[in-house]
């Protein structure tokens, strides 16, 4: 039997159904979930462990975060960022979510043949300025070239270390019943503003990113010894597909509040322009957090003095299976379910 024979017959996702999957899904999507789930977790030997944005290690005296991540944006550059800042960024903020301090990061870069000189320079000063932005240092890093026509320009990998400097478990398992469920800002920047470049679209005002390091805050609730339970960056899939990797991982129920979720008006209305709901579109300096009910008040004051947008949007509920609903502005309550797939591809 050949070996794809093999292959197809001992996957535990039926491949011969999905021949270009990952071109066709983004990471936000019930398939991706599958995948991880099935297939990279067991693979890789960390099928018990609850998935989480960074995985913590713990050394001799010491606990520690790590965390991988690989971009591929199209556009590379867009209106407040490009590949090169959202790479060091979104590493950083996947530390912040295990509750890390970042420190050191290793860079990992795939080059078209082909690609300026000016655009990579642009790049890598982009990558400078927001590492000194982070507060982490770059120690190591590797090229690889490709054949034109088969890297897209430029494609980021990084990896980052943290130091974890408290005794709370930041983590899905965490999560209460009871808890006040808060975003850290306004909704669905990032994905709106790639789509507007990428398609041409132009707005009465310009749409740009959210993407920014949100470790600084973080470590301000801790720092105010705010015990915080979970976090989760609402990149891919958006706020639902958060909801509901935390409602899964914990078998509880999530109730939110449609009036109470921040979306700038601009946001909201290209949305409605493009067909897209702003729950699932992603961003890139956002994060939601799972505070006991007894620190929903000072944590919500620590938040808006860097996102005055910031706000509570629901709490958790009791544990009688995982459903994250949603009160709608007319007062129906909807289910707030995974997409099968992605609104905005290449979108990080």
């Amino acid at each position: 039997m050949e070996a794809n024979q093999d292959l197809t017959l001992t996957c535990p996702i039926p491949i011969q159904n999905y021949p270009h999957v990952l071109l066709a899904h983004g990471g936000g999507g019930r398939l991706m979930h599958q995948l991880i789930d099935q297939m990279f977790r067991p693979a890789f030997g960390t099928a018990t462990e609850i998935p989480h944005d960074a995985t913590t290690l713990t050394l001799p005296g010491q606990k520690i975060a790590m965390t991988t991540d690989s971009y591929v944006v199209n556009p590379l550059f867009f209106p407040g960022g490009d590949i090169g800042s959202m790479a060091i960024y979104g590493t950083v903020n996947d530390l912040a979510m295990a509750g890390a301090r970042p420190l050191y990061l290793s860079v990992g870069f795939i080059l078209e043949e082909g690609l300026p000189m000016t655009t990579l320079w642009r790049i890598i000063q982009a990558m400078q300025m927001a590492a000194k932005r982070a507060g982490v240092k770059i120690v190591t890093g590797d090229t690889k070239v490709v054949d034109r026509g088969k890297g897209d320009g430029i494609f980021i990998n990084t990896s980052g270390v943290g130091i974890i400097e408290h005794p709370l478990a930041i983590s899905p398992t965490s999560v209460q019943s009871g808890d006040a469920v808060l975003v850290s800002g306004d909704l669905g920047r990032h994905g709106i503003a790639i789509m507007a470049v990428r398609e041409g679209l132009e707005f009465e005002t310009t749409i740009e990113s959210d993407s920014a390091p949100v470790a600084d805050v973080v470590l301000e609730l801790l720092n105010a010894g705010v015990d915080i339970h979970c976090l989760r960056d609402l990149t891919r899939g958006g706020l639902a597909s958060a909801l509901n990797e935390i409602a899964t991982a914990t078998d509880l129920k999530i109730a939110i509040d449609e009036n109470k979720i921040p979306v700038r008006e601009d946001v909201g209305g290209a949305c409605e322009i493009l067909g897209f709901d702003p729950l699932y579109v992603a961003n890139e300096g956002r994060f939601v957090a799972f505070i006991p009910e007894k620190d929903r008040e000072k944590s919500l004051a620590i938040l808006q003095q860097k996102e005055s947008s910031a706000c509570a949007i629901g709490t958790v509920g009791d544990r009688t299976g995982a459903r994250v609903t949603m009160r709608s502005k007319i007062g129906a309550t909807r289910i707030i379910d995974l997409l099968s797939g992605e609104q905005l591809p290449r979108i990080c």
